[in-house]
């Protein structure tokens, strides 16, 4: 998390966290200026992927991007590994990969 607000204060955007009342929650919410926003789920082990993933798919579902337009990204944020795009669409990001 430190990483992603250390980043995103750099590109003048915001870090958000959600949670619903039906216990569906986004670890991270990264929002620019202009309203794109990308959701990403941080996992510490790669097991955990496919949770994430689905998980992240779920929010996109039940929120209207009608009104708050669709992810530009969706990630899972893992502590090691290689980095890669999942047939879903979904993009795995190893921690050491972030940047600005």
């Amino acid at each position: 998390m430190r990483d992603l607000r250390v980043y995103a204060q750099a590109a003048d955007a915001d870090v958000l966290q959600y949670r619903d009342s039906n216990g569906l929650e986004v670890d991270a919410i990264v929002e620019t200026a202009d309203g794109r926003w990308s959701a990403f789920e941080i996992k510490l082990g790669s097991g955990q992927v496919d949770d994430g993933a689905a998980s992240l798919k779920r929010f996109v579902k039940q929120i209207d991007t009608d009104q708050c337009g669709a992810p530009v990204a969706l990630g899972v944020i893992v502590a090691t590994g290689y980095g890669y795009v999942r047939d879903d669409g979904v993009m795995v990001i190893p921690l050491g990969t972030l940047g600005p």
